[in-house]
């Protein structure tokens, strides 16, 4: 299937009043699964279609994608083979973004020709440095390597000591309130 075929589908939503409708309380129609849509969804996911909306876009519930995902297993690897290179070409993006990169690339200059002359239009060749982005470094290392970059400290009590943590009488109890009180 090319991406011109893919395009040219067309996926029909359900009239108003119609009893076999997504949200029929009733229980709904029986899905019709294609076999076209491995395919289909495939490309939608490379995409970064999340399930939700490859669901709107077949026109069926998220819980029947889920379905499909379940009895056809074609939909489902063509859906995480989808899934994984699009995860894989932001992360490829993420740690480029991270380490710092360049490119060739070019510019449009409008040039002088000299006093009376008028001016051109050139390109110019340039090659485009970008540094090191700190921002995606931390992010790229906060999930790559939660135990030593995360945001979160955990703390151990168990291993406290016992007289850290004692139980207050009632009579510490009413001091605390009136200090706090300001009585």
């Amino acid at each position: 299937m090319t991406f011109r075929d893919f395009l040219n589908c067309r996926f029909m939503s359900a009239r108003r009043g119609n009893s076999y409708a997504k949200g029929n309380k009733g229980g709904g129609r029986k899905s019709e699964y294609r076999q076209i849509y491995s395919d289909q969804v495939e490309i939608l996911s490379k995409l970064g279609a999340i399930d939700l909306e490859i669901a709107e876009i077949f026109a069926v519930s998220e819980q029947t994608i889920n379905v499909w995902k379940k009895k056809h297993k074609e939909f489902s690897l063509a859906l995480k083979r989808g899934k994984d290179l699009a995860d894989a070409r932001v992360a490829m993006r993420l740690h480029e973004r991270a380490m710092g990169f360049e490119h060739n690339s070019e510019e449009i200059k409008v040039v002088s020709n000299g006093a009376g002359l008028g001016s051109s239009v050139v390109r110019v060749p340039v090659r485009k440095i970008y540094p090191p982005d700190t921002t995606a470094a931390i992010f790229w290392l906060k999930n790559r390597q939660k135990d030593k970059w995360g945001d979160r400290s955990e703390i151990d009590i168990t291993s406290m000591e016992e007289s850290i943590i004692k139980p207050m009488t009632d009579k510490q109890f009413r001091q605390l309130v009136k200090l706090l009180n300001g009585a």
